[in-house]
């Protein structure tokens, strides 16, 4: 590519099984259909859409497996070095009492868990990372999310930017996650969806579409 213009935005996308009190989780759904929906939709100049991984809803016990997923979206598969290769992490979750969109802006550094996660474990007050000190401690996205939110708000879609990504598996994956791309010079971002009850399956793959365009375009 050398001088032919800025490299590629690579957007590697996560998603969560099942669990306690909801059976299907849609963001399994969005994230499995979500290279064959860009592929018809047409993939936009400039974005690679790169893993597509569905996480298990555990906190301390899906840790393994989800730094080999991050770990994995750095190296490119190429020759190419990591630095000319811009990567973003996009996590979504379901919130089952949302009405609408949240781009999460931060995660803060406690798991306080309101029902055991897929492997049993249910932390109260518990800091996420306990060499980051205090379950006060806050991480903050990189990305211009409150700009994100006006840009997808004025195509229609009901969204919101929010500050708090609660303290279940959602904000435990996502400090973790806002964690490693600190250090490895990538950037990362939460979208919690509501259920396909509340917005169909339909609107939710055009919106996570949209979001991927949007972070290419802003690059």
């Amino acid at each position: 590519m050398g001088s032919e213009g800025p490299s590629p935005v690579i957007v590697h996308v996560t998603g969560f099984k099942k669990f306690h009190g909801v059976a299907e989780n849609p963001t399994e759904t969005i994230v499995s259909n979500l290279k064959d929906y860009m592929k018809k939709r047409g993939m936009p100049k400039g974005l690679i859409l790169g893993s597509c991984s569905i996480l298990d809803t555990a906190g301390q016990g899906a840790l393994v497996p989800l730094y080999q997923t991050l770990q994995a979206g750095l190296s490119g598969g190429d020759s190419e070095s990591s630095n000319s290769r811009r990567v973003i992490w996009v996590h979504f979750g379901v919130n089952s009492g949302a009405t609408m969109f949240a781009i999460e802006k931060q995660a803060v550094n406690e798991a306080t868990f309101r029902c055991p996660d897929e492997m049993g474990w249910k932390p109260q007050k518990v800091p996420i990372v306990p060499a980051d000190g205090a379950i006060s401690r806050k991480r903050e996205t990189s990305l211009p999310v409150e700009e994100m939110t006006k840009v997808l708000a004025k195509m229609g879609y009901e969204v919101m930017t929010s500050d708090d990504a609660g303290r279940f598996v959602c904000n435990y994956v996502y400090y973790h996650s806002l964690r490693f791309a600190e250090q490895n010079g990538v950037r990362s971002l939460f979208v919690h969806v509501p259920l396909f009850l509340t917005i169909d399956e339909e609107t939710q793959m055009q919106f996570a579409a949209s979001l991927l365009e949007l972070l290419a375009s802003l690059y």
